[in-house]
């Protein structure tokens, strides 16, 4: 998958000879909506399971710009343009039908596009052989929403994006004391089509928060539903369907069993989750060694997950009081050196935040599970998001830097999958 990854580099050069130009009369939708002959159940905030599932995706803030109202969400993505979906399949919840349901971000609602009857569900395209009870989620992406704006590069936005979405599912589940496994080795291919995509729309993962139910087998479930549009506009990208098809398949998959622990307090967290913004620019204050620890317990916790890769987390620190300068990796000093500005380049000459917050962070990683491994960086993007916001400290994600010369920075030949920013 290097071929895809190394041609959607970005270069001091590239993005000076190669800007992109887009048609804002012709912005995609950013938001599925199913038609009204699918029986349609809006959120009641104080209802557990409803809260639950709105502090995983549900509409949290309303701008106004000369070029239009735009609806922002608890879950981040890379300029405002939402290219993932949110579908699940319910079993043996209170107050819920069990069925197959799409969220509905528009209007705070969901949609039943199935109903589970008998012994039947989606469990075997999970790979489980009986009725696992609770929720098992499914992330997909619209990438005309995201490649109407980055082109050829909007497949990484689109996985990040979804990590961040497997990331929500993560973090409001620990609202109600419950873990999350990402689960990547799922049935892509044959959901897609029972889906109706029409290869406008793809599954990247799913996420189980469910228990197995003893002694009940179930059968695979078939159903085909009708192609619903979900952009309004489209334009076909070959690079980005071939880099979808060529890594739809897990290979040499090993398992992540280890239960992550966080110390979060439940009110604060829901608060922080629901206030969730993306920082545009730090005012160069410092943190302290006690949040950067707190923060980096967090993000190196385990992920649960049937596919599971290693990454290196590398860390510019600029202003962490009582911590030398330099360059970190996984928490360990690299070398010392005030790289500040240095960061701020590589981070597409994005100066504001990663020159001038406290910690600037680079993601890496080398496996052939391109689409595992590019949402595993967006899961840990998430989490520091969520654990920086905990404490009062602004975050934002950079997808986009010079690809080469993070490589030469940090010292290894890795994919650069991920840099964001931390400060005050």
């Amino acid at each position: 998958m290097y071929w895809y990854h190394a041609t959607t580099k970005h270069s001091y050069n590239s993005v000076r000879t190669n800007p992109n130009y887009v048609d804002w009369e012709d912005q995609p939708r950013t938001h599925k909506n199913y038609p009204d002959s699918y029986k349609k159940t809006k959120f009641d905030i104080e209802d557990a399971e409803d809260n639950f599932l709105y502090h995983i995706a549900g509409m949290s803030a309303k701008k106004t710009y000369p070029s239009g109202t735009h609806y922002l969400r608890i879950n981040p993505s890379a300029g405002a343009l939402y290219p993932n979906e949110l579908y699940f399949q319910v079993r043996g919840v209170e107050g819920k039908g069990d069925g197959i349901y799409h969220y509905e971000v528009s209007t705070s609602s969901l949609k039943l596009l199935v109903e589970l009857h008998n012994d039947e569900g989606m469990e075997p395209y999970f790979g489980y052989d009986v009725k696992m009870q609770g929720y098992l989620f499914l992330v997909s992406a619209v990438y005309y929403r995201s490649s109407w704006k980055y082109k050829n590069r909007a497949f990484r936005y689109c996985l990040l994006d979804a990590g961040h979405l497997l990331g929500c599912i993560e973090a409001a589940a620990l609202l109600k004391k419950k873990h999350v496994k990402m689960a990547y080795n799922i049935e892509r291919v044959k959901l897609n089509r029972m889906f109706g995509f029409e290869e406008r729309e793809w599954f990247l993962a799913g996420a189980v928060m469910a228990e197995r139910m003893v002694d009940t087998e179930v059968n695979a479930i078939e159903f085909e539903l009708p192609y619903v549009d979900a952009s309004r506009s489209f334009e076909k990208n070959n690079l980005i369907e071939q880099a979808y098809n060529e890594t739809v398949t897990m290979q040499n998959c090993k398992m992540q069993e280890s239960t992550p622990l966080f110390t979060y307090q439940t009110a604060k967290l829901q608060d922080t989750l629901l206030h969730r913004r993306s920082q545009r620019g730090f005012n160069k204050g410092p943190i302290s060694k006690v949040q950067f620890d707190f923060i980096m317990d967090a993000i190196h916790q385990p992920i649960l997950s049937d596919c599971d890769d290693d990454v290196s987390i590398y860390m510019v620190l600029n202003r962490v009081i009582h911590m030398p300068l330099g360059l970190y990796k996984d928490g360990e000093y690299v070398k010392h050196g005030d790289f500040g500005k240095h960061a701020g380049y590589l981070s597409l000459e994005q100066y504001s935040l990663s020159t001038e917050g406290a910690v600037a962070f680079f993601i890496t990683a080398k496996s052939e599970n391109y689409q595992a491994l590019y949402q595993k960086a967006g899961i840990i993007g998430h989490r520091l998001y969520v654990a920086s916001l905990y404490l009062g400290i602004g975050c934002s994600g950079i997808g986009a830097y010079y690809d080469d010369e993070v490589n030469e920075f940090v010292g290894n030949d890795e994919m650069v999958l991920y840099a964001l920013a931390i400060g005050i």
